[in-house]
């Protein structure tokens, strides 16, 4: 995408689309030359370890922090030369609840519609409808200091969605959350692209951008050092093999002879053999054992996860359940 026009460089079907992003406190470059292109309707993760530029990336795209450099457009407006318009068709949601425990629930919705001009009757119809859809109907009444956390940051997202956006970014949503509490947050985040909101969530939860992110990308030292589909960077990594258990040592050593690679161990009957975790490999493999007559009494499939990718693509590992 670098050295060329930014016409050509920014896809205009993105959401959010950004060529050469840089940004600096100091001497030190946070973000360097960031490239980035989410389509709309999509949630894309953004990984890396502490200090690599996750929250930096957000704050820049959400207008809280300028740019050094580079070009950035969201929802189809120039983040430079059209900053009211990118704030009007964004939503963020940060680490920690920014909702005013003075007020109830309905009444945090209902300020919010204050700020985007709603109107009062819309105003109050749009805090209905988010009170119902995010399970906070019977908290309305009570002031937020009364809430569970994970209450907490549904009305705090709630309250981002009064204006109805058309990008949302959730910086480390579910840190400090229950898991039950963070799987009902993911429930939300499915629900709002399926309504056709786009989402760039920066996670500390591997899990949670497995299990999420049509696409995730492996930010170190501001700049993209990976980025695909969750399967797509696990084959990156080498270490995908097969477990075979045999029955009996006659089956382990002809199986080990049929297949030609692999490391026995006798005293479990185990054969490992190593693939690159493709179906079609598996499937050439269980050919081979056929044709020479040999079954298998047990199989497991091993493949690297989003935690040996982490520490393969930064050479560190995962900061775990951590905020950053």
């Amino acid at each position: 995408m670098r050295g060329t026009a930014v016409t050509d460089a920014i896809p205009v079907t993105d959401a959010i689309a950004v060529s050469g992003l840089r940004k600096a406190f100091g001497p030190k470059a946070v973000l360097d030359g960031l490239d980035l292109a989410v389509p709309e309707g999509t949630i894309y993760a953004l990984l890396g370890p502490n200090g690599a530029g996750k929250t930096t990336t957000v704050d820049v795209l959400s207008t809280l922090l300028p740019a050094d450099a580079g070009e950035v457009r969201i929802a189809g407006h120039d983040l430079r030369r059209e900053p009211d318009a990118v704030r009007a068709a964004i939503a963020l949601t940060g680490q920690f609840s920014a909702v005013d425990t003075l007020l109830t629930g309905a009444e945090n919705l209902r300020l919010m519609a204050d700020l985007h001009h709603l109107g009062r009757e819309e105003g109050r119809r749009r805090a209905a409808e988010l009170l119902e859809r995010f399970d906070l109907v019977d908290a309305a009444d009570r002031p937020p200091v009364t809430y569970s956390g994970g209450m907490r940051r549904r009305l705090d997202l709630a309250m981002g969605l009064m204006a109805r956006p058309r990008v949302v970014f959730l910086d480390e949503p579910t840190t400090g959350l229950d898991p039950r509490s963070r799987r009902a947050m993911w429930d939300v985040v499915r629900d709002l692209v399926a309504d056709g909101v786009t989402i760039l969530l920066t996670t500390q939860y591997l899990e949670e951008a497995d299990s999420l992110a049509d696409r995730i990308g492996v930010l170190d030292g501001g700049r993209l050092v990976a980025e695909g589909t969750a399967d797509e960077l696990k084959r990156l990594v080498p270490g995908s093999s097969v477990r075979l258990r045999f029955p009996d040592p006659a089956g382990l050593e002809r199986a080990a002879r049929a297949l030609g690679a692999g490391t026995a161990d006798p005293a479990t009957l185990v054969l490992e053999v190593p693939g690159d975790g493709s179906v079609a490999a598996l499937r050439a493999l269980l050919d081979r054992l056929d044709d020479a007559g040999v079954e298998a009494a047990d199989l497991t499939v091993h493949t690297p996860d989003l935690d040996d990718v982490f520490l393969a693509l930064t050479g560190r590992p995962a900061p775990g359940e951590v905020p950053s």
